[in-house]
């Protein structure tokens, strides 16, 4: 008795593994033993037909979920000829539809009757991620992405097929792009895995895909990042992404934006926040600071006298602009006021004559603070 092919282990893949692992795998595997590589190579022949066969039934997940739990005998159990025996007085039961017609006298609501099969199958929808600069994503980019991905095959002009032939009804689900299976009592019906749902299968599978109607070939696209995109933003490419097979409709491809950390700047929104370092004469006397925009300008920032470390100063239309909108938000400069750490003598000087001369109104927060404190300990902070 034959042994069954493992579809796990002839892709190398655990059994958990997801559906990305296993389409690389796949991959791999595919360019190693295919027969352009392997010419007169038996062996990889076969070999590379049985990674085919396991791929297709692995990436499907109902597929996979019947082969997870019956195993080959998912796909090879009769397709739907072998009659229903009990329940109902032993009334033989084809499909579920049958079972409806039997006791309600009708179609059941379109159960019943000839089974439909499906076109091919669109395209997967890819995914590529892209970073960029807070830089970029404030004036907007037009730059380039390389990217491998399934193309339709220019040799069969996607349809599987090599030039001069055709397709013939499927002579395992006879047209119906699905099989009927018979356990117990139930009949369960499945994708046909000869036809993969279509209906039909290729006579002379195209020389260069081997009949998927599509190839792997590395693309270039051009990418117009517009003004005002933030990390999560998704631009979608439409018609980008994996060819489908047979001539379907290819996916979509999305381009997911990172932004890279600024060195100046934090951005919530279309708000940029930064921190401004100022000497403490600035502080009490005020004065400007001048803040370098991402647009370019240098924006004068107006410190009031007096001013307190943490204050925020915002200074209006200095922030990203709106994504595919008008204006732009605001600019948050946040003020730390900085204690010198080296003093001349002189300077040194200065400060104890001022010292000398406070009242405690200069620094009212202070003052209020260790009158508080002389207030609760009754006197003892003197």
């Amino acid at each position: 008795m034959a042994t069954e092919m493992d579809y796990y282990q002839e892709l190398q893949v655990e059994r958990g593994c997801d559906g990305a692992t296993l389409k690389s795998s796949y991959r791999k595997l595919a360019m190693k033993y295919h027969p352009d590589k392997n010419p007169g190579n038996a062996d990889a022949e076969a070999k590379f037909k049985n990674i085919n066969e396991a791929y297709d039934v692995l990436k499907d997940p109902q597929k996979r979920a019947a082969y997870d739990q019956y195993g080959h005998a998912a796909f090879t159990n009769g397709g739907g000829n072998n009659a229903g025996r009990g329940g109902f007085g032993g009334a033989a039961f084809n499909d579920i539809g049958d079972i409806f017609e039997t006791i309600f006298g009708g179609g059941a609501g379109g159960f019943g009757g000839q089974q439909q099969h499906r076109g091919p199958a669109r395209g997967a929808d890819l995914r590529y991620d892209m970073e960029i600069s807070l830089e970029d994503a404030f004036h907007g980019k037009q730059t380039e992405i390389e990217i491998d991905v399934s193309v339709g095959c220019e040799e069969c002009d996607g349809s599987g097929a090599e030039a001069g032939t055709g397709v013939k009804t499927c002579p395992t689900c006879h047209g119906h792009g699905k099989v009927r299976t018979q356990q117990g009592f139930f009949v369960v019906e499945r994708t046909c895995t000869s036809c993969q749902g279509r209906g039909e299968v290729i006579e002379s599978p195209c020389h260069v895909c081997r009949g998927e109607g599509r190839v792997d070939r590395p693309q270039t696209l051009e990418i117009e990042i517009p003004a005002g995109v933030d990390t999560g933003t998704r631009i979608r490419l439409s018609g980008k992404g994996e060819a489908g097979a047979y001539g379907a409709p290819p996916g979509d491809l999305y381009i997911f934006i990172h932004l890279s950390r600024h060195d100046l700047f934090e951005r919530e929104g279309t708000t940029l926040f930064t921190r401004a370092p100022i000497s403490f004469t600035t502080a009490a006397l005020g004065g400007e600071i001048v803040i370098p925009g991402l647009d370019g300008a240098k924006h004068e920032i107006r410190i009031p006298a007096g001013i307190q470390s943490g204050k925020q100063i915002r200074q209006r239309g200095a922030g990203m602009p709106v994504l595919r909108g008008r204006g732009n938000g605001d600019m948050v400069v946040q003020i730390e006021v900085e204690t010198p750490t080296k003093l001349s003598s002189r300077q040194k000087e200065l400060l104890r004559e001022f010292q000398e001369t406070e009242t405690g109104d200069e620094c009212p927060n202070s003052t209020g603070f260790f009158s508080k404190i002389k207030e609760a300990f009754g006197g003892l902070a003197d």
